[in-house]
């Protein structure tokens, strides 16, 4: 019934609005950020899972730029230790050159200074290989390993080992073409050194192979907690504009309701006169 001392029916229309207006704006700050869960209240559960993920996600993230890194250190000791190979086995061409019978002393000196050359080359490439300012092939900072974080845990690690490629050519320093025998024995050393450094790059290429597909499956993984944290946050547009436009309507016919309740009031004062 009808009071004049209170207006119970403006208060409940102010409470419909109140409810209505908080619901629509709860839809607009869930269309506009594009959010399901805006606040911690909207979701507790799905906000707290969301935020883990982010997290695993955040740590996989940095853990797939070590990969990266782990790759860029492997891939350019590879190609070091490439460079060297085809360097030494132009240096067994020579060798096999001043092995024949016609050679002569001018002949010799000539394939000597070719050899000496490239057996610098040879040491340079051991010794001035770096990455990030660290030498690769010296064994001084990859030699015992490297430690890289490749997984969201402390305990997922991979551990890169570089060989010394300067202990494979510690016994070619001393080499020369000067005669044949000499020649001979360069040969027998430098196959040793080659089959050396093919026994590296075959570490090398087995750890690469290895940081490849963990960072694949890191990927994955990173795509799969993005999209499952996605499905948790994101809001459903088409669903919330529904939303947004019946409140927008209750809170229109709730502004409505509270006008009339108001004019209600001064209706039944005029009773009284």
């Amino acid at each position: 019934m009808p009071s004049i001392s209170a207006n119970t029916t403006a208060n409940t229309a102010v409470s419909y609005l109140n409810a209505n207006s908080s619901a629509e704006s709860t839809a607009i700050e869930e269309i506009s950020s594009g959010k399901d869960t805006t606040n911690a209240a909207s979701d507790p559960a799905g906000l707290a899972i969301s935020t883990g993920m982010n997290s695993d996600v955040a740590i996989l993230q940095e853990a797939a730029t070590n990969i990266t890194n782990g790759e860029s250190v492997l891939n350019t000791a590879s190609g070091a230790l490439t460079n060297m190979s085809d360097v030494m086995t132009r240096m067994q061409s020579l060798a096999a050159e001043a092995q024949s019978g016609s050679s002569s002393t001018a002949s010799l000196n000539d394939l000597n200074a070719e050899f000496q050359d490239l057996l610098a080359e040879v040491s340079n490439i051991a010794l001035q290989t770096t990455f990030n300012g660290e030498t690769l092939l010296t064994g001084t900072t990859y030699g015992s390993g490297a430690t890289f974080l490749v997984g969201d845990t402390s305990s997922d690690t991979i551990t890169v080992t570089i060989t010394a490629a300067s202990t494979a050519i510690s016994s070619l320093s001393t080499l020369s073409l000067s005669s044949t025998s000499d020649a001979s024995s360069a040969m027998t050393a430098l196959t040793t050194a080659i089959n050396d450094l093919s026994t590296y790059q075959a570490s090398v290429g087995a750890q690469l192979e290895e940081l490849q597909y963990t960072g694949s499956v890191v990927n994955t993984t990173i795509t799969n907690l993005q999209s499952a944290s996605s499905a948790i946050t994101s809001v459903d547009i088409s669903a919330e504009e529904t939303t947004y436009t019946n409140e927008e309507t209750l809170t229109s016919a709730a502004v409505t309701a509270v006008s009339d309740a108001n004019m209600m009031q001064s209706e039944l004062l005029k009773v009284l006169q």
